[in-house]
C-alpha cells in the first residue's frame, strides 16, 4: 500500500480516522502482523468510527471558505442548460461575482491578513495578479495549426499549465486552459464535486476548440487528475462509436504526473465523508485544513476530493483493462513524471496504462533523483528498483527516457533513451544542465512550472511585491510558521523544464 499519497498522506491522516486502518494494512503487507490476527471488516469499521469520534473535535476552526457552497458552480445536473463553453463561461462569471460578494466583501483586511488569500488586496489575493489565472483562459491565434486543451489537477487551477499554454500560443496553437468545476474559488467547492462534473466540462472544452481550430488536430495536456480526465475522454471516444459523431477526436495526449493509480486507502475516504454529515463531525469532511495563502491552489483538501480521484482512476483503469482487442486505438501518449512521487503510483503508469497500449508509439520520460546529492542511507525508499525494472525489461513496448546524473560523482544531467524492446539505452544526450545545489529530486507538483515562475520558481522576481512560494531557505523552530514545513521542503518548480518543454513541443509538432 502506498501511504505517501497526496490524497491519503500521513499529513492528511493526522486529521482523519483512517490512519489506524492504513497503518494496520501496511503492517500486514510488510509481514509484521499475521493475517489471521487482523479484525474483520466490521471490526475495522468499528475502529474507524471510534477513532473518528475521538478525533473529530480536534484541529483548526472551520472558516467560511470551508463551509460556504457557491450556488453558481457547474455540475452535470446543469448539462441541459449549459451546452457550450460560452454558457459555462457565463456561469463562471456569475460564480466569481458570487465569490466576491459572499467572501471578499465580508473578509477583514489589514496587516494581520497580509497573507490571506480571501482578504481583498492581500499579498495572496489572486486579483492582485492579472489576469486572475483561477479562471478559464483562452489564448487565441489566427489560422491556428491546432488546438490544445489544458487540464489542471485536483485542488489546482488553470495557472498550473499557464506557462506551457503561453509557449504553445507562440508556436501557433489556440490554447484553452479550462477551470474544472469546484476549483479556483473556495476549498468548499470540493465538498460536493463529482468527477463526472469535470468530465462533462472537458467535453465542452473540446467542442469549443474544434470550432476555434476547424479541421486542425486537437490535443489534450493533462496534469495529475487532469491526465486521468484526458484518458477518460479518449476512452469514451474509443468505446462509444456514437460519441464520435458529437465529440471531436483527440490526436495526441501529453500527461504530466498522471493520476493513473492512487493509494487504495483513498477508497476509505467515503466513510469519513459520510460520517462528516453527523452533528459535530463536520471536520471529517477535510483531510487537510491549512491556512489559505496560495492564490492558485487550495491548501485545504476535502475528503470527497480523495474519493473522487480514486473513483476516476478506478474507472479509467477498469476500462483500460477490459478494452476489447478490436477497439479503436487510443491516441499516442507522451508521459512525463518524477521517479519519486508522493501522490500517484509509478508502477500504475506502466502496468495499468502503457502496457495496455499498442506497441512502439508511446513515450515515457522519467526524472530520476539526484544521485549525486541523495545519500541512500537517508532515503525512506530508493526509487532505484522502479527505474532498474524499466531498464532491465527487454519487452517494454514503449520508448523510455531516463533523465539522471551523467554519473554519481557529478550534478551534470543526461537523458538516456531506450527504444521499444531494446536491451539497453540506444543513445544518450548531455542536457548541458546540472542539478541545482540542495535539490535531491523533483516532486509531483514540480513538473508544470519553469524555474522562473513568479510564484513557485527558483527565485523571487526582483520587482515582486506579492507572495512568493518557491524555493526558500527558512530555518527556525517548528510549529512557529503558518506555512507547514513540508510545504517549504517540497520542490515546486522543474529545473529541467526547458528539456521537458522541448519534448512536449516535438511531440505535438
Amino acid at each position: 500500500m502506498i501511504l505517501a499519497s497526496r490524497y491519503i498522506s500521513t499529513a492528511h491522516l493526522d486529521q482523519c480516522a483512517i490512519k489506524p486502518i492504513l497503518l494496520l494494512d501496511a503492517n500486514r503487507c510488510k509481514g509484521n502482523l499475521p493475517l489471521k490476527t487482523l479484525p474483520p471488516t466490521s471490526a475495522l469499521l468499528a475502529v474507524l468510527c471510534a477513532v473518528t469520534l475521538l478525533t473529530a473535535c480536534d484541529g483548526p476552526e472551520l472558516m467560511p471558505w470551508h463551509t460556504l457552497v457557491l450556488k453558481n458552480e457547474y455540475s452535470e445536473e446543469r448539462a441541459d442548460d449549459i451546452t457550450s463553453l460560452d454558457d459555462y463561461l457565463e456561469l463562471e462569471a456569475a460564480l466569481f461575482a458570487e465569490l466576491d460578494q459572499q467572501i471578499y466583501a465580508r473578509s477583514d483586511t489589514g496587516p494581520a491578513e497580509a497573507l490571506e488569500r480571501y482578504s481583498r488586496g492581500s499579498l495572496a489575493d489572486p486579483d492582485q495578479r492579472q489576469p486572475n489565472w483561477n479562471r478559464t483562459f483562452e489564448l487565441r491565434i489566427d489560422s491556428p495549426r491546432g488546438g490544445v486543451l489544458l487540464l489542471h489537477g485536483m485542488s489546482d487551477s488553470p495557472y498550473s499549465l499557464r506557462a506551457l499554454g503561453e509557449t504553445l500560443q507562440q508556436r501557433g496553437y489556440t490554447v484553452l486552459g479550462l477551470r474544472l468545476p469546484g476549483h479556483g474559488t473556495l476549498p468548499s467547492g470540493l465538498l460536493d464535486l463529482q468527477w463526472r462534473d469535470m468530465s462533462a466540462v472537458v467535453k465542452l472544452g473540446m467542442a469549443h476548440l474544434a470550432l476555434r481550430a476547424p479541421g486542425q488536430p486537437l490535443y489534450i495536456v493533462g496534469y495529475s487528475t487532469g491526465a486521468a480526465l484526458a484518458l477518460d475522454y479518449a476512452l469514451e471516444l474509443s468505446a462509444k462509436p456514437q460519441s464520435q459523431a458529437t465529440l471531436p477526436p483527440v490526436t495526441r495526449l501529453v500527461l504530466l504526473s498522471p493520476a493513473i493509480g492512487v493509494s487504495p486507502g483513498a477508497a476509505l475516504a467515503k466513510w469519513s465523508r459520510r460520517l462528516s454529515h453527523l452533528p459535530g463531525l463536520d471536520r471529517l469532511a477535510w483531510l487537510d485544513m491549512e491556512p489559505e495563502f496560495d492564490p492558485y491552489k487550495y491548501n485545504s483538501f476535502a475528503t470527497n476530493a480523495a474519493e473522487q480521484v480514486y473513483e476516476l482512476t478506478q474507472s479509467v483503469a477498469q476500462r483500460l483493462a477490459s478494452r476489447p482487442a478490436d477497439a479503436p486505438p487510443l491516441p499516442p501518449m507522451l508521459i512525463l513524471k518524477s521517479t519519486v512521487d508522493a501522490t500517484v503510483s509509478n508502477n500504475a503508469v506502466v502496468d495499468r496504462l502503457l502496457l495496455k497500449l499498442p506497441p512502439e508509439r508511446d513515450e515515457l520520460v522519467v526524472f530520476d533523483i539526484n544521485r549525486f546529492a541523495a545519500n541512500t542511507s537517508l532515503l525512506i525508499k530508493d526509487p532505484g528498483p522502479f527505474t532498474a525494472r524499466l531498464i532491465a525489461d527487454q519487452q517494454l513496448p514503449f520508448t523510455l527516457t531516463l533523465v539522471t546524473n551523467s554519473n554519481t560523482d557529478s550534478r551534470a544531467v543526461a537523458a538516456y533513451t531506450k527504444l521499444p524492446y531494446a536491451a539497453g539505452h540506444s543513445h544518450s544526450e548531455d542536457l548541458g544542465r546540472r542539478w541545482p545545489a540542495g535539490v535531491f529530486s523533483l516532486s509531483h507538483v514540480a513538473l508544470p512550472f519553469p524555474p522562473n515562475d513568479p510564484l513557485y520558481g527558483q527565485h523571487r522576481p526582483a520587482d515582486s511585491t506579492q507572495i512568493f512560494l518557491g524555493q526558500q531557505a527558512m530555518q527556525g523552530e517548528r510549529g512557529v510558521l503558518k506555512i507547514p514545513g513540508d510545504f517549504l521542503l517540497r520542490l515546486r518548480h522543474n529545473p529541467f523544464y526547458q528539456y521537458q518543454l522541448e519534448r512536449v513541443l516535438k511531440w505535438l509538432d
